[in-house]
């Protein structure tokens, strides 16, 4: 579970820390205080897209830090090695002005995928755009599939249908009509004798390029190497000679003065240095043999290769050695394609029974969990104040030329009737605003039941819903948090009676800038909050009665299920 979120020139909050509780922990606070920034900065914290928006005016940087339990997250651990400290994971995101950031768990750096691989483990956000994709019908069956727990199938199909796909590309590339194969034969034909006349071999182009600069510059080579030679080692007054000179002087001179025998070491050193240069420069001068025919092959060379690079759009001989293989390949298929099309027209047959041999496993899996996950989808929206409502997950044929696609062989579609005597249709045109915060929280409850992610968040989860559904809704989520952490963005005050902790969070303003603080709530503290989010502004004796009222209900029902 959470346990705190630090929060540190993230938009409006100059700085915040907040401990969480286990259960049912509420945010609710004014409209435009920052809500939703707590949000945003987990969101942050477990490896979600940020920018440089996000951090306060003014600031260099941003942070988010937050502590959690380290349970459920020892292959991650393990996998990226890193050690749990006292059971816990001390997870940070910075964000700088400039858009760069950078990402540690307990003090290691990590990549933003490593940290949203670990955020999977921990958090599971549910934001106000879910109930939008509920309305994407072709979501629905991701959803059924998450459900049915159906992974093994769709692993076994998956590996089907990739194979079948393969194969129709390949198809594809072979299946042309006669004009264009010959048209393409005769091109690659060309291409092919081309280079394999050229007879090309990796590296040469950058030998040839080096030889033709010694030859460009081989006169003056010569004369720059033979004066070297006849400075080092050629003349009565050489280098070697007025060496070894130095030497016959110093071996004497050694006799009579120890404090010499360095000096003697360094002339010996510098005349046997010397010369080994001078014989290094015989020797190469012995290889500058060159001659006008030896220059004009090695300009030719270099001047195909460049002609057949330019003329292919490729950088260096390797390119179109590489070239020559395709083509050349390309060529044979082109040339075998009728009895290569009738392997691969031959392997679609098999491929294609596969696909619907596993894609039927698929469609029995769907099938057996549509039916518990309609009643299941009931249950939990009756118990959301609409007792009427009926739920169904229909599943069609996909039809099409094979029947097939990449998601198996079905249509799923979610259908819901929110009235008696009314028959289902689609959500999307069904459904109010109220009634889609319920489906989703519905099914997310259903979806959750398996769900090893120890905390869930709700932002503003409860749009367009009030009165007795709002009640059930604020019943819903404290159910939910018997089982796991929930944190939960909220305006309605049914919802933040039920909570086992509550925080307002409140917008100020002091010397020109804003600033939002996050506080928990004490009994008393919560019943002005709550006669707050009641009456607004105009806090009155009523509304604090009121307030008290729904606290007190709320520890009413939850003594009642205890």
């Amino acid at each position: 579970m959470l346990k705190s979120l630090h929060i540190e020139n993230i938009a409006v909050v100059e700085r915040a820390d907040v401990e969480f509780r286990e259960g049912l922990n509420v945010l609710t606070g004014e409209t435009g205080a920052g809500k939703s920034i707590v949000i945003d900065a987990l969101y942050a914290v477990t490896g979600g897209r940020t920018s440089r928006e996000l951090v306060r005016s003014g600031a260099a940087k941003g942070l988010a830090a937050a502590v959690f339990d380290a349970d459920g997250t020892d292959a991650w651990r393990e996998e990226n090695g890193i050690d749990a400290e006292d059971g816990e994971l001390i997870v940070q995101r910075s964000i700088s002005a400039d858009g760069k950031g950078s990402c540690r768990v307990n003090g290691v750096p990590v990549t933003v995928a490593q940290l949203r691989a670990l955020g999977s483990l921990l958090v599971d956000i549910h934001g106000q755009n879910d109930g939008r994709q509920l309305l994407d019908e072709s979501r629905h069956i991701d959803y059924l599939d998450a459900f049915a727990d159906a992974r093994a199938e769709l692993t076994a199909y998956g590996e089907a249908y990739a194979a079948y796909t393969e194969n129709e590309r390949e198809i594809d590339r072979l299946s042309l009509d006669d004009e264009t194969r010959r048209r393409l034969a005769e091109s690659l034909s060309y291409r092919v004798q081309e280079l394999e006349k050229a007879e090309l071999r990796a590296g040469e182009e950058a030998e040839l390029a080096e030889k033709s600069e010694l030859l460009r510059n081989g006169e003056r080579l010569r004369e720059s190497s033979s004066g070297a030679y006849a400075a080092l080692y050629g003349g009565e007054a050489s280098a070697v000679t007025l060496a070894g000179e130095a030497r016959g002087y110093l071996s004497r001179a050694v006799g009579y003065s120890a404090e010499l025998r360095e000096a003697d070491a360094s002339v010996k050193e510098a005349l046997s240095l010397l010369e080994d240069a001078a014989e290094r420069i015989r020797d190469f001068e012995l290889t500058l043999d060159f001659s006008p025919e030896e220059f004009d092959r090695v300009e030719s060379r270099l001047s195909q290769l460049r002609r057949l690079e330019k003329k292919f759009s490729v950088s260096d001989e390797a390119e179109l050695m590489e070239l020559y293989d395709t083509s050349a390949k390309r060529l044979a298929e082109i040339e075998y394609g009728d009895a290569a099309l009738e392997r691969l027209y031959k392997k679609r047959e098999e491929l294609s029974a596969a696909c619907v041999r596993r894609a039927e496993a698929l469609t029995k899996a769907r099938k057996a969990a549509s039916e518990r996950l309609a009643k299941r989808g009931e249950q939990e929206l009756k118990a959301l104040s609409m007792p009427s409502v009926r739920f169904e997950t229909r599943i069609e044929p996909l039809g099409g030329t094979h029947g097939f696609g990449a998601k198996g062989a079905d249509e799923v579609l979610f259908l819901m009737s929110a009235n008696a005597g009314e028959a289902p249709g689609r959500i999307a045109k069904i459904a109010s605003g109220g009634e889609l915060s319920r489906i989703m929280l519905a099914l997310k409850t259903v979806f959750g039941e398996n769900d090893p992610v120890p905390t869930a968040v709700f932002d503003e989860i409860d749009t367009g819903v009030s009165g007795v559904a709002a009640s059930r809704v604020g019943e819903k989520l404290h159910g939910i948090g018997e089982a796991r952490q929930v944190l939960c963005v909220s305006h309605l005050p049914q919802i933040a009676a039920m909570a086992d902790a509550q925080y307002c969070i409140e917008k100020s303003e002091r010397n020109g800038r804003t600033y939002t603080t996050v506080d928990e709530l004490g009994r008393e503290g919560r019943r002005k909050e709550l006669a707050r989010l009641i009456g607004g502004d105009n806090i009155t004796e009523l509304t604090l009665a009121s307030a008290e009222e729904l606290l007190a209900s709320a520890d009413n029902w939850k003594d009642g299920k205890a």
